[in-house]
């Protein structure tokens, strides 16, 4: 298929594809007419980088997937770097939810002040 056709397939234009080539994630293809030209491998690659997009993974990052899709793996997270990409971002999540349950506490305590409410003990509900 041609360029256009893939881009419609995949949900998203010409001029990204075009990215995903330059950064070596889609395979720089040319039919005999000199147009690019893709199959339903590169579809699967595509399909597999908006994924991983779509849960909060920047393009590098889809890398590893990429590579283990390209190795003949019929799904792009059976490799060790794809799993290890998948750890990596467990732990960042780990530490915004951390960090999220942190600032909401503070907010909740600020908003328990400002209406003039005590303070309550986390353990025992005690005022402090």
């Amino acid at each position: 298929m041609r360029i256009g056709e893939l881009a419609t397939r995949a949900g998203t234009t010409t001029r990204t594809l075009r990215y995903y080539e330059s950064r070596g994630l889609l395979p720089a293809r040319r039919g005999d007419n000199g147009y690019r030209t893709y199959d339903e491998s590169d579809l699967k690659l595509l399909r597999q980088i908006r994924t991983l997009q779509d849960f909060g993974f920047d393009l590098e990052e889809t890398r590893p997937f990429v590579e283990c899709l390209r190795a003949g793996h019929p799904e792009g997270d059976t490799c060790p770097a794809s799993l290890a990409v998948y750890r990596r971002k467990l732990d960042e999540l780990d530490a915004l939810i951390g960090e999220l349950r942190a600032v909401r506490a503070k907010i909740g305590l600020r908003l328990a002040m400002a209406e003039g409410e005590p303070p309550l003990c986390e353990l025992g509900g005690q005022e402090l």
